[in-house]
């Protein structure tokens, strides 16, 4: 299956100009087959290296909340303009690499095309089947549209998404396959409707945490209409989801089991991280990582302050570290955490929100210490309280960003916030003496596409969304 691998990468992921025939698989190497049974086409569904990743990347280096050597900023100049907010550098120009965030999600793309492409014709399997395999390729698929889209698009806007640029819309894995490149708007319908086509065939309970389920869904459907502002129907979802699925990982226990390495200033044994595959809170699993033994990414001292106190989470997750000259939260977990895919904490979370903003303030509040009591050490925990939306939603924010960090889902939140105005975040520090600032308004909140997309496009036109 090597052969075919390689050439689902290069359908959609490499964009690279090669003659080959439209129907690949006519093309059956010596020695292999051809795949055509239900087994066949659903291994690749399970293949979580190739396509259950989806890197946070630039999103986690432009809030700061990634931690970059000094080493790392002078040899990549892009990792520094985007980690020191730098807006005069022309960030198209120095992206100039396969970059992983957009060539790993359009790879995942790729696959997805081709399992919903056969799903039809596979053998040895029944009716059912054909259409559940289908419609997990149609989730998966939607999840990446929306990484993609606001990673490389300005983010949704009802009023303006229509006349915004989207990002390469492929539907097809053959190679060579013509695709569009259209607006904003039409990614977001794309993955509403391959939601709506796949929802009704998904089944309530999937075979691993690589299948995406009912639950997986209205998860992601919830994050979705929370990005789109309708608060209404992402409420919805978010209760659908955690009808399903309502679980919170108890930290202060882990920590609680494992405070003597923890509290240990000077031992930087790595503990097994639980947030990986199997882990309670997930609803589906996707990572960041190519590597199997990863290690939780280091962050800043600057970024380890705006957490909770008592917050065992980040006491597990993180240890003050010096090297050489410079010194930072190094990470203390092992292991493929679960980065990017569907949790019941961001769905709590997210329900948070949205009973905040429809005026019931109250069943918010006790959403969000439903998560903190998971989280804060007892000897810290207070309940929280609010009486307003205003109240409320800042110390929501504070949470969700604790919660998600090294994921996108800050970033997203961060576009949506200040594309509002009303919570926007924005962000200061020192660099070599100068004060620089990530404003709500600055142009720096969409990254550019690699050059590598741009210059080598294939059967269509590649456009960037920012000018630098």
């Amino acid at each position: 299956m090597n052969i075919m691998k390689a050439t689902y990468l290069l359908a959609l992921a490499g964009w690279l100009s090669l003659a080959a025939c439209d129907d690949y698989l006519d093309d059956v190497p010596k020695g292999q087959k051809t795949p055509t049974t239900y087994a066949d086409f659903e291994a690749l569904l399970r293949d979580e290296y190739s396509n259950h990743r989806l890197d946070p990347g630039q999103t986690s280096i432009l809030l700061n909340d990634r931690y970059v050597t000094r080493s790392y900023l002078s040899y990549y100049p892009y990792w520094a303009a985007n980690f020191n907010w730098d807006e005069t550098t022309d960030r198209c120009a120095l992206n100039n690499s396969d970059e992983t965030a957009y060539y790993a999600a359009y790879a995942g793309i790729s696959t997805f095309n081709l399992l919903i492409e056969n799903a039809a014709g596979l053998t040895e399997c029944t009716p059912q089947q054909r259409s559940e395999l289908e419609a997990q390729a149609r989730v998966l698929r939607s999840m990446n549209y929306f990484y993609l889209v606001n990673y490389y698009s300005d983010t949704y806007q009802a009023s303006t998404a229509a006349q915004k640029g989207g990002v390469p819309l492929i539907l097809s894995a053959s190679v060579g396959a013509a695709y569009t490149q259209p607006s904003v708007q039409a990614i977001y319908d794309f993955i509403l409707e391959d939601l709506a086509a796949a929802y009704p065939h998904l089944p309530e309970e999937s075979a691993t945490e690589l299948h995406p389920n009912r639950a997986t869904a209205d998860a992601f459907y919830a994050r979705v209409y929370l990005q789109m502002s309708d608060y209404a129907q992402a409420l919805a979802h978010a209760e659908k989801a955690l009808a399903y699925n309502a679980r919170l990982y108890d930290w202060c226990a882990f920590y609680e089991s494992q405070r003597t390495l923890v509290d240990n200033p000077t031992n930087y044994t790595a503990l097994a991280a639980p947030n990986v595959f199997g882990y309670c809170e997930s609803y589906n699993y996707r990572h960041g990582s190519s590597s199997n033994a990863a290690t939780e990414t280091h962050i800043p001292l600057a970024r380890g302050e705006r957490f909770e106190e008592g917050d065992a989470r980040f006491k597990v997750r993180w240890k003050v570290y010096n090297a050489g000259n410079e010194q930072y939260l190094r990470g203390m977990t092992r292991g493929l955490i679960n980065y990017e895919g569907m949790t019941t904490v961001e769905v709590y979370l997210i329900k948070a929100e949205c009973l905040a903003r429809t005026g019931r303030v109250a069943e918010a509040m006790e959403a969000l210490n439903a998560v903190r009591q998971t989280r804060i050490l007892p000897d810290c925990y207070q309940p929280l309280h609010a009486a307003t939306e205003a109240e409320a939603l800042p110390l929501i924010l504070r949470t969700k960003r604790n919660e998600m960090i090294l994921t996108t889902v800050p970033f997203c939140d961060a576009r949506r916030l200040n594309a509002e105005g009303k919570y926007t975040l924005s962000l200061s520090k020192e660099v070599d003496g100068t004060t620089r600032t990530l404003s709500p308004q600055s142009h720096l909140w969409t990254f550019p596409i690699p050059l590598g997309a741009i210059g080598n496009s294939g059967n269509g036109t590649v456009t960037n969304n920012v000018n630098k």
